[in-house]
């Protein structure tokens, strides 16, 4: 990595986080995006019906297809006064660039697609195989769905995810569903509670018993949490109203093997029991089910159900990239996301040879003031191209 090739990383870096991009409104950072990839010589560019942007650049002989995963969406911020740096100015302050999305994970698509130049030009195109740089719309709101996209027309060998991992190999992680709790009662006026079913009271005699059960548990991942995140009533306002209707919402994280179907069991057996118990109780679960527009005017929709999963390190594509990161000087741990990645669909749900590696902390995400180190930014652009010597040559 010489200064030109360190200052086109940045320089890019700094046009992404210029270029907002809430969910469902990265038109701005998709245009930057695809400029860049066609100004360094990718041979083709496309956006699908999603808005998710797809470069391509080609080795001069057949092999392997391998596939370099960002999201280019990010949170929102709820309020710039906080900030001590604008957050959409991509300022350097102390060897860091800050502004929302640098580590989460705009740093990591520039790297991709510097990286994806820089091999092209440092083999004169003389590897078997093809390079696919994606970036994503929609990630925080879904991990894996537009995902689902970007691997149908790639249908690629290898997928790296570039979720902040302070350049170590991640090789899993566990999955997330969203379940929703339902209980109905019956409205009475609040004067006369007696003639009705306060569907509240029920739904905290069913979350009592949620508390009861065991959690599934994995030796690396851990255990497969299920946790209560938010609770509703209707009507609300009350207004002397007994309410008919709650509704909780658990987020449930997920382990390798564990299916739809396992996932709700048990929570359908407690619910069978209860009211069974309880004639005037009448709950159900479910997977929750979000819709959101995209920029291109899709509609992307999912059931929040994203599996976990996990490779052995001992795999061959996992100790090729390790081995060839160590002869570059690095000291790569291999070990897990603590998150949900868009892995969910490549290796969760399709069975891909999925790594992941990125710049920077894990815990920067979606914070105040984030940022991401240059360094971690110029050297993470070297890894994505000892990973394309490890995996094309």
């Amino acid at each position: 990595m010489n200064e030109a090739r360190k200052q086109e990383v940045i320089d890019l870096c700094q046009k992404m986080i210029q270029a907002k991009s809430y969910s469902g409104e990265e038109d701005k950072v998709a245009d930057v995006l695809a400029k860049a990839m066609k100004e360094k010589g990718f041979d083709d560019v496309m956006v699908d019906p999603y808005g998710n942007v797809i470069g391509c650049l080609k080795g001069k002989k057949p092999g392997k297809k391998i596939l370099f995963d960002g999201h280019i969406d990010t949170v929102p911020v709820t309020d710039e006064s906080v900030w001590e740096f604008p957050p959409f100015a991509a300022e350097i302050h102390d060897d860091k660039i800050y502004g929302r999305g640098t580590s989460d994970m705009k740093g990591a698509v520039s790297g991709f697609v510097c990286a994806a130049k820089n091999f092209a030009e440092d083999t004169n195109r003389d590897f078997a195989g093809e390079i696919y740089v994606a970036g994503v719309v929609h990630e925080e709101c879904f991990e894996g769905v537009a995902a689902r996209s970007i691997s149908d027309i790639v249908k690629p060998d290898y997928v790296v995810i570039g979720e902040a991992s302070q350049l170590n190999l991640k090789i899993g992680q566990r999955g997330r569903a969203e379940i929703a709790l339902e209980t109905f009662g019956v409205p009475a006026h609040s004067a006369n509670p007696e003639k009705g079913i306060n569907a509240v009271y029920k739904i905290c005699d069913v979350i009592k018993a949620i508390q009861e059960l065991k959690p599934t548990s994995h030796p690396v991942l851990g255990d497969g949490i299920l946790e209560l995140t938010d609770i509703k009533s209707a009507p609300f306002p009350g207004a002397s109203v007994v309410p008919e209707y709650c509704r909780a919402t658990y987020d449930r994280r997920l382990l390798v093997g564990e299916t739809k179907e396992s996932v709700m069991a048990p929570l359908q057996e407690l619910l069978d029991k209860l009211m069974k118990e309880d004639p005037k109780l009448k709950a159900k679960v479910s997977y929750v089910v979000g819709e959101e527009t995209c920029y291109t005017g899709e509609k992307i929709t999912g059931e929040r159900f994203f599996p976990g999963w996990l490779y052995d390190e001992s795999e061959d594509y996992v100790q090729n990239v390790y081995k060839k990161l160590t002869e570059k000087g690095y000291t790569p741990e291999i070990t897990q996301y603590n998150f949900c990645t868009n892995g969910s669909h490549y290796a969760g749900e399709a069975n891909i040879k999925t790594i992941g590696l990125g710049p920077s902390k894990e815990n920067l995400a979606h914070t105040v003031n984030e940022y991401i180190e240059i360094d971690q930014l110029v050297k993470v652009t070297d890894c994505y191209e000892g990973v394309m010597e490890a995996l094309l040559v």
